[in-house]
């Protein structure tokens, strides 16, 4: 059999798996090494491929895919540091639980550490980051080899969507000639059935069922809801709460603060209500159950760290160890969903007094209608995400960036009854790639906005070569304070002599020619009336459209925050239970 059609069944065998196990998307970075694996997904009728030239630009837009599917990705490069270009996008997809397949290719065995060009070391090249690597066999047109080949796919399928998901890697080292042969292709290859890839309900032990009948007794109880993304987790939490008469604390990222669910028991003002020393102080719980990652909040990580409560327990299906306060008292690893469903069967008969969740939903209502109304200067960073969330509807998701971005989303994004998918890369919470995430989940949802800093805009220019290759419509908010505003709210923005240089960097950037030459539309908004109308307007479009709000220079910024801080602070002590 010729070399080319040994290669050909290989690799075909390899596609048909990775399809047959559920992969639907794959992102391809040009590259001559890997040609024929691109060639051949190309061909398969029921694989979207999806080119983007920059590797970490298409690591990122991967990683969005697959986050708003909830589905493996498969990622394709060519030799050499294509494949490092992945790495910060793979460090994200690990630490935020996001299932990616990378495949690199690679140069055959003897063309390695021979001073060969574009070779370097790809073995096991993400280290720890990657839950599983292989070394792909050379290709061969054996029984044997098709059946590896075949076997490989659907494991490496299977292996990232297990518990806790994340990134498999796959380095293949191939011999010319490089192309493959399509006049024998034939798919259908194997005669094996789509694999299914299923978790069973887990259960609560019974050695587990006496403490969370214990934690039901004590009335001073909190529900904490990290960043966390599963269907059907909203309502599941809400009807414990309700059972044990606990509020919930929840970050944004949860999804538990948009939907139709009950919002009765949900606190969404706890990050101003907690600045608040008396509140601090007096509303210590005995218990914390926590879900997902660690939320934003700083305020809160401090509370939960202070509060020395009897019992704190971490719920985390994926076996994780997600406790920087170090307080945890007890991890239980169980499904999210069986979790709560489960405990309120146990404690289904306790009555409980409201006294304490009441007092959190007092100071909540309390706090919001400070926060709902509107600073007069247009300039104000937080009236961004107010104007904002009115214009989103069902089905709109809101992609969130790092730094001030997801903090405001945190304090001006309050309860809504309208199904709102929220997305952020809070897993390393760095600023790059955000754009191509943003652009990824894209392809998979109604409609997508994407709100950031003008910084984190910049690191992924790049990223908008998506949306002019693939006519991917997107709202981008970019809120322009020239500079990193975050910093100008940490204990460096007192350094003044080397401030600006080092962390506020100013970048005097016009973006408007940027989004030129990617074809999309541009708006400059200088009034909130300005900015409602471009915002309707993109949204109505289906094409790139960036609208930059200028804002305050950042230390005024950091005045109008505290302004609205202390003004709620001083409404919530100034009632009787908090002088």
């Amino acid at each position: 059999m010729s070399d080319n059609l040994a290669l050909t069944h290989y690799l075909a065998t390899f596609i048909e798996g990775l399809v047959k196990s559920g992969v639907e998307d794959v992102v391809i970075s040009p590259g001559s090494r890997s040609t024929p694996i691109a060639i051949l997904m190309e061909e398969h009728p029921s694989i979207k491929t999806w080119i983007n030239i920059d590797e970490r630009s298409a690591a990122f837009f991967a990683l969005g895919i697959a986050k708003a599917s909830r589905k493996p990705v498969a990622l394709l490069c060519t030799s050499g540091t294509a494949a490092a270009n992945y790495y910060p996008a793979i460090v994200e997809a690990t630490h935020s639980k996001v299932p990616l397949i990378v495949l690199t290719a690679d140069r055959p065995h003897e063309l390695r550490d021979v001073g060969a060009p574009q070779a370097i070391n790809q073995i096991d090249l993400y280290g720890k980051y990657s839950k599983w690597f292989v070394e792909m066999a050379l290709p061969e047109s054996t029984t044997n080899l098709l059946h590896y080949s075949y076997t490989v796919a659907t494991r490496a399928v299977a292996t990232s969507l297990s518990s806790p998901a994340g990134v498999v890697h796959l380095n293949f080292p191939l011999r010319e000639p490089l192309v493959p042969n399509l006049e024998e292709l034939q798919w259908n290859i194997t005669e094996s059935k789509k694999t299914v890839i299923q978790n069973g309900r887990q259960q609560l032990s019974p050695e587990v069922i006496p403490l969370l009948k214990n934690i039901a007794e004590e009335e001073k109880g909190l529900i904490v809801c990290g960043p966390h993304d599963q269907k059907g987790f909203s309502e599941a939490v809400i009807a414990l709460a309700e059972q044990l008469g606990y509020p919930v604390l929840a970050d944004p990222l949860s999804q538990v603060r948009s939907g139709s669910h009950s919002k009765d028991m949900i606190i969404d003002c706890y990050d101003t209500i907690l600045k608040s020393g008396h509140f601090f102080k007096d509303m210590k719980p005995n218990v914390i159950i926590r879900f997902g990652a660690m939320p934003v909040s700083k305020v809160l990580m401090q509370f939960m760290t202070q509060a020395e409560a009897s019992y704190q327990l971490i719920v985390d299906a994926d076996e994780g160890w997600r406790d920087p306060t170090l307080t945890g008292t007890h991890f239980i690893h169980i499904n999210e969903i069986d979790f709560c469903e489960q405990m309120k069967d146990i404690v289904s008969t306790k009555k409980t007094n409201r006294e304490y969740s009441e007092k959190w939903k007092h100071a909540n209502e309390i706090v919001k209608p400070v926060l709902h109304a509107e600073v007069t200067d247009f300039h104000f960073e937080g009236d961004v995400v107010r104007h904002l969330v009115h214009h989103l509807e069902d089905e709109v998701g809101l992609f969130i960036g790092n730094s001030m971005p997801i903090r405001d989303i945190d304090t001006f994004f309050m309860v809504n009854n309208r199904r709102i998918r929220l997305f952020a890369n809070r897993g390393a919470n760095g600023i790059d790639g955000i754009t191509s995430t943003a652009l990824g989940v894209s392809t998979k949802v109604k409609k997508l906005v994407l709100l950031v800093g003008d910084l984190t805009f910049y690191h992924d220019l790049n990223g908008l070569l998506a949306s002019k290759l693939y006519n991917l419509p997107i709202t981008i908010i970019v809120v322009n304070n020239n500079g990193g505003g975050i910093f100008s709210f940490l204990p460096q923005s007192k350094e003044e002599k080397h401030f600006e240089q080092l962390f506020g960097t100013p970048i005097h950037l016009d973006y408007e020619k940027v989004v030129s030459m990617y074809d999309g539309n541009f708006k400059r908004v200088r009034s909130w009336a300005e900015f409602n109308e471009e915002v309707a307007r993109s949204l109505a479009s289906n094409q790139l459209h960036v609208i930059e709000v200028p804002t305050a220079p950042r230390d005024e910024n950091v005045v109008l925050h505290r302004q609205l801080w202390n003004e709620a602070i001083k409404k919530l002590e100034g009632t009787t239970e908090w002088k």
